[in-house]
């Protein structure tokens, strides 16, 4: 899927009219009969199956607030397939409504700027659920998911569930993440996808717990980790081209400690600095395999020497999440070390409306211990923004076919930052701002 783009300079760009804010369409009955019917195909070709809990307790017209996991694209051809008998409204990003804003809002979604502050996005929800008695799907965690594992959930998640006072339902998917997860350039593979739909929350449940208690039972809620139910499902990906942009996620080398030269293709990843080499199984696991020489110990011995840099076998990784949550761990240590520091050559669009994303330059943006600072545009571009500003980030690999992509901004514009030639650095940006957040605010 593309967007619609436009070249215009910083100045351009800053005439532009604001989105003005409208209310929530009712949604209209045709078109949700319509976003079924092309959501059938991909469902019929991952034979999709699906289980319910609890739902006799959600009245047949009663509103509901609707939580999903955020796997992949088909996540919303699944929720088309479960709630076409009722009413209901999307959550969805503003840069979604690009030039279709009147169809989305005619589908019934509801726009929002991913990880901001949105006091709008609540009074939006509270209308659709009482006056145009809709329900609302949400994809709480706001972004996919990079490794097969939950992401952040917001704080203010259990206060809007205490403003809405509506039952909360969630939706629950298994093997779209493994048929199509973000690092694999959109190449889908042979998986069935199926979902479990529970009624989770009754109205009085949510009356009677406070804000925290509601956020730690979605907390576990939203536990998951797909590489393992890949594995212990014994859920084989024979596809050749499974390890494809691996890097994007796993761009840290465990043996030799540099970024930026893991390269995944076909079936393996490999350090183009140490040489090392995994590869990603049928199953899912990472396996440690040779290179030209047959005696791998030696040849980590001799890579381990010539930089000067210790291997351990704690570094060896079969799992994939885990060498994630390494990186993470690395990426914290630098901010607490003070020797984290970010800085790129990024190519800048820019969203002020929905009518185009506006491609207004070139800058360089940088990431440290004071948040992100965006300059470009010939001087004429300068934006900062806080550590505490997001919990974390709106990063994603292949962006609209574009490139791997990091966005920041305000309610006033949103900045879309292509890295240009530095290596894979979009996951540890995300990783940065969610540990930098937690430092900061504690």
């Amino acid at each position: 899927m593309k967007i619609k783009t436009a070249k215009m300079t910083y100045e351009e760009a800053l005439t532009l009219p604001q989105t003005a804010h409208q209310k929530p369409l009712r949604q209209f009955f045709l078109l949700r009969f319509l976003l079924l019917l092309v959501s059938l195909w991909d469902l019929w070709r991952t034979h999709f199956t699906y289980r319910l809990i609890g739902i006799e307790k959600l009245g047949k017209n009663e509103p509901c607030l609707i939580l999903m996991n955020h796997s992949s694209f088909i996540d919303l051809k699944v929720a088309a397939r479960l709630l076409c008998t009722r009413p209901f409204h999307i959550i969805c990003t503003l840069d979604g409504f690009v030039g279709k804003s009147r169809l989305m809002r005619m589908i019934g979604c509801i726009p929002t700027r991913k990880f901001m502050t949105d006091v709008t996005l609540v009074r939006d929800m509270v209308y659709a659920t009482k006056t145009l008695k809709s329900s609302i799907l949400m994809f709480p965690e706001a972004s996919y998911s990079f490794d097969g594992t939950q992401t952040p959930l917001p704080d203010s998640l259990g206060k809007c569930l205490k403003i809405l006072k509506v039952p909360v339902v969630m939706i629950r998917t298994e093997g779209a993440f493994a048929r199509d997860p973000l690092y694999n350039n959109l190449q889908l593979r042979k998986v069935r996808v199926s979902a479990e739909v529970e009624y989770l929350l009754s109205p009085e449940e949510i009356e009677e717990k406070s804000p925290q208690e509601l956020n730690d039972i979605l907390k576990e809620k939203f536990t998951f980790d797909y590489f393992r139910w890949q594995q212990e499902n014994k859920v084989r990906i024979k596809e050749p081209f499974r390890a494809d942009g691996l890097n994007r996620m796993l761009y840290k080398c465990p043996h030799c400690q540099t970024e930026g030269k893991m390269l995944g293709q076909g079936t393996t990843l490999q350090c183009s600095r140490c040489g090392i080499t995994y590869e990603l199984t049928e199953y899912g696991y990472l396996q440690l395999i040779s290179g030209n020489d047959n005696d791998l110990t030696n040849r980590l011995q001799r890579k381990s020497e010539a930089s000067e840099t210790y291997m351990t076998a704690e570094h060896t990784f079969t799992h994939i999440p885990d060498w994630y949550k390494w990186e993470r761990e690395c990426v914290k240590e630098e901010i607490l070390s003070g020797t984290y520091r970010m800085e790129i050559p990024v190519a800048i669009y820019m969203l002020v409306n929905t009518d185009q994303i506006c491609q207004v330059g070139e800058g360089t943006l940088t990431h440290s211990r004071d948040g992100f600072h965006l300059t470009g545009c010939e001087g004429k571009l300068d934006y900062h923004q806080e550590p505490l500003a997001s919990y974390s980030l709106y990063s994603d690999f292949f962006w609209y076919e574009i490139g791997d992509m990091i966005c920041i901004g305000n309610e006033q514009a949103q900045y879309y930052c292509f890295p240009q030639d530095c290596g894979d650095i979009v996951a540890k940006a995300r990783l940065a701002t969610e540990e930098l957040y937690k430092i900061v605010k504690n």
